[in-house]
């Protein structure tokens, strides 16, 4: 698939992103009266610096509509006197925090009910967002309509006014639209309108001239300032996205409908794309718009500390009174937790990753290869990321363009084929030494059911039994001798390599006249191929293992993957830890140091599927083992800056910690 040009954006303003932010949304309803009555310049800095905030991005334009300024360009709200942007701007930059302002783009309620035919259409021609003006709720805005000229002309209006930071665009990405402008333009092109192939390539087209649009409009009055357009997530394969912005920024709410695997997924692929980035969490229990709703300190302070462990700034939501006070309690809420990270910011700007594993995306694949994708999260990489850090591997999420030159293996999920261009970049990594892991329709080639590389495997055919069991071989030698429980569809395969466990047949599958029990089948025993192989390119396993472990969470999938890759790795694995399964373990290189992060908390179901983090227990007698060739003079914890006790055995460095909370840094320097 073709994407996008880059932007071709030149003389860019070198990108700083302070550690420190909080995103304060201000989506306020006409229906409300005495907005900002109780603005108070001291009141305002003095949340700030409770919060230890060093960035706030603020509102000059809302989802309902609204300005919250004087505007040519657009509309005041009604019901505010006087200047908030301006005021809240010279209150910042008063005390030093940096203030980038925010633009709604893609939501204009108060427009919408005056200009309907701006607005962008499904393919039933219903309504995108909310599908009627009977319900509350949100309409989103074609970008191939009039309404790109008036929205370019607020964004000009802000640059020139005030003194901003940069510019925050929200509620934007490729959106196929059927409105009579869409429609029309692709039936003057020759193209069938309503061909879905069609309306998906028209959309990236109307996406660059929005893109380009809002850079030009900013660099009018403010050449080469920031500029995010945000989606909610960050698409793995589309580079040529991402860089129509100047950093990224990664909105994850794990209390919302991002939960706590999609940010380690993004910022794994985030820090490889070589943009400075930051993550976006919520001080709520859910998700925006919860006016009352605060998370718990612990969790706050360890979302934190995950980003900073995944190489990004971060940035807190919060959501300001119709009357502009400043919540006290949501900031010294922040501020706990970023007085932490003030401490602990000189080792962490500048860094880059230490990994073993390169995890091709499963969403690159499908991005490149047409396949859609459902929610921020789909199962295979939900999968993986969850066996990475709960068997404490080192890795990053690589996709068609990533370099594989550090890594010793690749990890290909579940339904990676191979195509012309992975089969070349993959055929120099084995060349060069590296192995593959490979589950699943994985390593078969895209055009027929053959394996691209030597696994060990000779495919069969799609295994006709869903259930059914794996038996590992003495190979595996942390799985006892028993059959285990495969929910996941599966490939059948014979072995011409070296057999790491079988796969045994149900009796039958469970239908109409065949069941057994409550549930599935019982295990014949019988033979039905190999399980797992191994070949001279690398590992196979013959299952959607990662789906697997995503929907299931059967331990013996976990233990499957990492008794496969740490045959792979050998005595060669950078890391080793004794940290429980939920803990989390990140290495990274800062110039002339390494800087080791150890991260613990469990967090747990309440209400309707939420996951909270509320108890943070301290984890004790922490144990390291760091494949260090470099020599070095101190070790020691950050930032507490004391040194620590280690043994250097040849090249493996032994560390010690006796007691950890939360987050812990070890430098070795």
């Amino acid at each position: 698939m073709k994407g996008i040009k880059k932007s071709g954006i030149k003389d860019i303003i070198k990108m700083n992103l302070k550690f420190r932010q909080v995103h304060l949304d201000f989506h306020t309803s006409e229906k409300i009266y005495k907005i900002g009555e109780h603005f108070n310049k001291k009141q305002f800095q003095s949340a700030l610096k409770t919060g230890c905030v060093d960035s706030i991005t603020l509102f000059s334009k809302c989802h309902h509509g609204w300005a919250y300024h004087p505007s040519e360009a657009n509309e005041m709200h009604p019901n505010l006197d006087f200047d908030l942007l301006k005021a809240q701007i010279e209150a910042a930059h008063e005390i030093g925090v940096k203030t980038p302002v925010y633009i709604s783009a893609g939501f204009d309620e108060k427009l919408a009910h005056k200009h309907p035919e701006w607005l962008a259409r499904n393919k039933d021609e219903s309504l995108v967002g909310t599908k009627s003006f009977a319900v509350a709720g949100y309409h989103k805005f074609c970008m191939n309509t009039p309404y790109l000229d008036y929205l370019r002309a607020q964004v000009e209006e802000v640059c020139k006014n005030y003194d901003i930071d940069g510019i925050f665009l929200d509620i934007v990405g490729i959106q196929p639209c059927y409105c009579k402008n869409c429609v029309a333009e692709r039936e003057a092109a020759g193209a069938d309108p309503y061909d879905e192939d069609e309306a998906y390539k028209h959309a990236q087209k109307v996406y660059s001239k929005y893109a380009k649009a809002m850079r030009e409009a900013v660099d009018k009055y403010k050449p080469g300032f920031p500029i995010f357009h945000n989606g909610g997530h960050i698409i793995q394969g589309r580079r040529d996205l991402a860089h129509f912005n100047t950093h990224l920024e990664i909105e994850s709410l794990p209390t919302g409908e991002w939960g706590y695997d999609h940010f380690p997924i993004s910022a794994r692929y985030c820090q490889g794309i070589g943009m400075e980035f930051l993550g976006m969490t919520g001080k709520f229990h859910t998700a925006w718009g919860e006016f009352g709703g605060f998370k718990h300190l612990n969790a706050l302070r360890y979302e934190v500390a995950l980003s900073v462990a995944n190489g990004a700034k971060c940035s807190v939501g919060d959501q300001l009174s119709p009357t502009g006070e400043m919540d006290m309690t949501t900031y010294e809420l922040i501020g706990t937790a970023y007085s932490e990270l003030k401490q602990k910011e000189p080792w962490l700007d500048g860094v880059e990753s230490v990994a073993d594993i390169a995890v091709f995306s499963s969403e690159a694949y499908c991005v490149a290869n047409g396949i859609k994708t459902e929610g921020f999260v789909d199962k295979f990489s939900s999968g993986v990321s969850r066996i990475m850090h709960e068997g404490k591997f080192l890795y990053d999420i690589v996709d068609y363009e990533s370099s594989l030159d550090k890594y010793r293996v690749v990890v290909l999920p579940d339904i990676v084929r191979i195509d012309a261009k992975l089969k070349v970049k993959l055929s120099e990594f084995i060349k060069n030494g590296g192995k593959i892991l490979a589950t699943g329709e994985a390593g078969l080639k895209c055009d027929k059911n053959e394996f691209a590389f030597d696994f060990g495997a000779k495919w069969e055919e799609k295994n006709p039994y869903i259930p059914d069991y794996f038996r590992p071989l003495n190979s595996f030698s942390d799985m006892p001798d028993t059959g285990y429980i495969m929910y996941a569809k599966g490939q059948k395969i014979s072995c011409t390599g070296e057999e790491l466990g079988v796969r045994e047949n149900p009796y039958f599958n469970r239908e109409r006249k065949n069941f057994c029990s409550h549930q599935h089948s019982p295990n014949s025993c019988e033979y039905g191929g190999s399980g797992i192989t191994e070949g001279k390119d690398g590992i196979y396993i013959a299952w959607n293992i990662f789906e697997d472990y995503a929907v299931k969470g059967s331990l013996h999938c976990k233990q499957m993957v990492i008794d496969a890759l740490n045959r792979m790795l050998g005595d060669k694995k950078t890391l080793t830890t004794n940290l429980p399964s939920q803990g989390i373990v990140t290495l990274m290189k800062q110039k002339d140091r390494f800087v080791c992060h150890l991260l613990y908390a469990s967090p747990v179901k309440r209400g309707d599927g939420i996951e909270v983090i509320e108890d943070i227990l301290p984890i004790i007698n922490t144990e390291l083992n760091i494949r260090i060739e470099k020599t070095f003079k101190r070790v020691y914890l950050a930032p507490q800056n004391v040194d620590i006790p280690y043994k250097h055995e040849g090249n493996i460095l032994k560390i010690f910690v006796d007691k950890f909370e939360c987050h812990q840094m070890i430098v070795i320097e």
